[in-house]
């Protein structure tokens, strides 16, 4: 099994509208062949002293895949290369940590 952390990091003020076309996004990555788990999560805050500060344009996205052959596929699904265009001027960077339990 593969564990994904993908870490999105938006133009300010622009997360409602990103969410809302992900969420398009969700059911289409949700049937592909392997895909166990994915969603899009937002910091809360809690009070919690180890955790950070809440970050107000950050989209993290929790995977989990089959195996690494089902993430490759993934990312160059045809519904992976419509979406990308359609949010890129929302999204300022992203980053994967790739993740396999120990």
């Amino acid at each position: 099994m593969i564990h994904v952390i993908a870490t999105i990091d938006l133009v300010e003020g622009k997360r409602q509208a990103f969410l809302q076309e992900f969420r398009k996004l969700v059911p289409l990555v949700r049937a592909e062949a392997g895909c166990i788990e994915y969603g899009p999560t937002i910091d809360v805050a809690t009070g919690i002293g180890a955790q950070g500060n809440v970050r107000e344009n950050v989209v993290m996205v929790v995977e989990k895949w089959a195996d690494l052959p089902a993430l490759k596929a993934h990312m160059v699904a045809p519904h992976m290369q419509d979406y990308r265009p359609r949010v890129k001027d929302m999204v300022k960077s992203t980053t994967l940590q790739i993740l396999e339990p120990a």
